[in-house]
């Protein structure tokens, strides 16, 4: 695995409010990384964006054909970066990344903590609505890291599992743990569903807002 793209931005007004957003990022050759992200990026909301727990951001490059195959007339492009991703890398997705993993890219290494919930912005960005509904559903979310270890990383560079959780839970089985909520019939049929609930909150990896979603999900199976 290698590194294929690297993107940052900084905010401009954006969305019919004309609210500051960094969902349009520029191609890099290189990004230097510390504890908050790249600093060559910047978040335009940084209360909901950014911070250690979402440091870089990274989306499957095979999701943006599914994309493009749903919604075939955009004002945009679903082209590598447009949704707003820090770094690209062919065959990662929510199928084979895992929570908990660390992956060495230059001198960097970066601990995947949790699934990118999609929110309207991603509408506003392609001109079309309700594809973060299709994201949800489909759980084509990419992923955020925490930064374990700063320094820089450069296009090309090798993609390197440092480890690997031996519960190995997926990118894409958090994000469906967390739509349980949504779904009377997992409720109701808690017994199922509550063991692997239990085994992702053990992941330390997981960061605090997603343990705060899951243990919401446990509780209202609790009480179904």
């Amino acid at each position: 695995m290698h590194i294929s793209h690297l993107f940052a931005g900084k905010p401009q007004p954006f969305g019919p409010r004309k609210s500051p957003s960094s969902i349009i990022k520029s191609p890099h050759t290189s990004l230097h990384i510390d504890s908050e992200g790249a600093n060559e990026d910047e978040q335009g909301n940084k209360k909901l964006h950014g911070g250690p727990f979402m440091a870089i951001h990274q989306y499957a490059q095979d999701s943006y054909s599914k994309l493009a195959d749903a919604f075939p007339n955009t004002k945009v492009a679903f082209t590598i970066g447009s949704i707003g991703e820090n770094i690209s890398a062919p065959e990662m997705n929510e199928d084979n990344v895992y929570i908990g993993d660390k992956y060495a890219i230059g001198s960097v290494i970066l601990e995947v903590v949790s699934p990118r919930a999609p929110c309207s912005k991603i509408n506003h960005r392609y001109g079309v609505r309700k594809i973060d509904l299709f994201i949800a559903e489909h759980a084509l979310t990419g992923w955020y890291f925490r930064v374990a270890q700063t320094g820089q990383i450069n296009c090309g560079d090798k993609v390197v599992l440092v480890s690997r959780n031996e519960s190995r839970i997926s990118v894409k089985d958090i994000w469906k743990l967390r739509q349980l909520k949504k779904q009377t019939s997992a409720l109701n049929s808690s017994g199922q569903y509550l063991e692997q609930l239990d085994r992702a909150l053990q992941l330390e990896a997981l960061s605090p807002e997603w343990q705060g979603h899951l243990n919401t999900v446990k509780k209202k199976m609790l009480s179904a």
